[in-house]
């Protein structure tokens, strides 16, 4: 029986927008974006929420979250974006961070797409399609990834919160190329219980959403911290530029949003400082033969690269068998070196509020250009190469950084990454809530 209350609860604007947000799910540009979609469990889900609180007032009542296929869903399995896991059984329980999210009023549409194993930052994955990137309707873009799905699930309307991962840059390299906010929060901020693991020295649990508000929302959920006012005027905001590497090689539309950028924060008395950047250089350094998430998902596979090696994408398989020759003591000693590298990074890093650098060196190239096929291969791991390069630093140095879009709305989607070392989350979030402001009334 319907109950005056039911009929008046569901008169609220958040069931028109879930009504909304699974309708796009079904439209031609949403194409290899949704592994699953759960319709009616979403609608019960957002009845349940709306009639435990009466009045919806719970922080992310009625948002709507995709959940990228490498977290636990009770009852679902945990694919990872390969075939090779379809027979695993169904998870018992919600990850945590599902869990944090559904309790704070958000209700979950489905699982997104992703690149296998969530080794790219390409977004490719030849096993279930590749979701394409949501800002240029004449050419089919890459989304970048590894949290694909995610981000294309939030440019095309279906969520307003795309729960992902970043080892390297996997939530701000789609932000970046999707036009959209992707934040990486301080490793072990966020519990990586019940999500797929590719490298637990550098694996962190966050969000690509619409604006940097949101991704505030989202990650004092997720984190369970309050984010503070951030209210330091911009004429005394000093904001740290690396003098090599990660200026360097930038495509003509990056360059003209990065110089544009810098005039714009310099027209509104930010000051920008040259901070000497020698530790990007130890970070190839230490990582010269094999990198660090290679190890550790060698680690993850190695058993299961026995029984499933034919279905694993022959790129992330390439990838993850660069750890094969790692000893112990190659383990032990690149571990110390890092965290060696944190510490020597602390003083520069001190030196300024924030660093900023683009998130990505390039926009978003054509799927055709990189599909899988021997022929690209040397194209895909170049690319794949450019776009991990500057956020995969803040990774390795144990940083947090969020990426926010910089580009004219004329302009295929370009990231500004503003980062710091670990530990400053709200200070990061505060400065990108000023900057974003700042960049769209200039760029809109």
């Amino acid at each position: 029986m319907t109950t005056k209350a039911s009929t008046s609860m569901r008169e609220h604007p958040a069931f028109a927008h879930l009504e909304a947000a699974l309708s796009a799910t079904s439209s031609a540009r949403a194409a290899n974006v949704m592994l699953r979609v759960d319709a009616d469990d979403a609608r019960l889900a957002l009845m349940h929420v709306a009639t435990k609180h009466q009045q919806p007032t719970s922080a992310l009542f009625g948002w709507t979250l995709t959940v990228k296929d490498l977290f636990d869903v009770a009852g679902q399995v945990t694919g990872a974006g390969s075939p090779s896991r379809a027979n695993c059984p169904p998870a018992e329980h919600d990850a945590p961070s599902v869990a944090k999210l559904k309790a704070a009023g958000a209700v979950v549409v489905g699982r997104t797409n992703m690149t296998e194993f969530a080794f790219s930052g390409v977004g490719i994955n030849p096993h279930f399609g590749t979701p394409v990137n949501p800002t240029d309707t004449q050419a089919a873009r890459i989304p970048g990834g590894s949290s694909s799905g995610a981000a294309v699930s939030v440019g095309l309307g279906i969520a307003d919160i795309g729960l992902g991962t970043d080892t390297g840059g996997s939530l701000r390299i789609p932000a970046a190329l999707c036009g959209l906010v992707g934040f990486k929060g301080t490793a072990g901020l966020v519990p990586l219980a019940g999500a797929y693991p590719l490298s637990s020295s550098l694996d962190t649990v966050g969000a690509v959403t619409a604006t940097v508000d949101q991704a505030i929302a989202v990650h004092q959920v997720l984190s369970g911290q309050a984010v503070a006012h951030w209210s330091k005027p911009l004429n005394h905001l000093r904001l740290g530029i690396c003098s090599t590497i990660m200026q360097q090689a930038l495509d003509t539309a990056v360059q003209t949003a990065w110089d544009r950028t810098l005039v714009v924060l310099r027209a509104a008395g930010v000051t920008l400082v040259s901070v000497d950047s020698g530790f990007l250089n130890d970070i190839a350094d230490i990582q010269s033969e094999r990198p660090l998430a290679s190890i550790e998902a060698y680690g993850l596979h190695r058993d299961n690269l026995v029984r499933f090696h034919s279905t694993y994408d022959s790129r992330v398989l390439k990838r993850i068998q660069l750890g094969l020759d790692a000893s112990a003591a190659d383990y032990i000693v690149m571990q110390r070196r890092r965290q060696a590298l944190i510490q020597t990074m602390e003083t520069p890093l001190r030196s300024v509020d924030a660093m900023i650098s683009p998130t990505v060196p390039i926009t978003a190239p054509a799927i055709a250009d990189l599909a899988p096929g021997a022929e690209r291969d040397a194209a895909f791991f170049k690319v794949n190469a450019q776009l991990l390069r500057n956020p995969s630093v803040v990774n390795f140095s144990d940083g947090c950084a969020i990426s926010i879009p910089c580009h004219h709305s004329t302009e295929l989607p370009v990231g500004l990454m503003i980062w710091q070392r670990g530990g400053l989350d709200g200070q990061v979030l505060g400065i990108a809530k000023q900057l974003s402001v700042l960049v769209n009334n200039e760029n809109n």
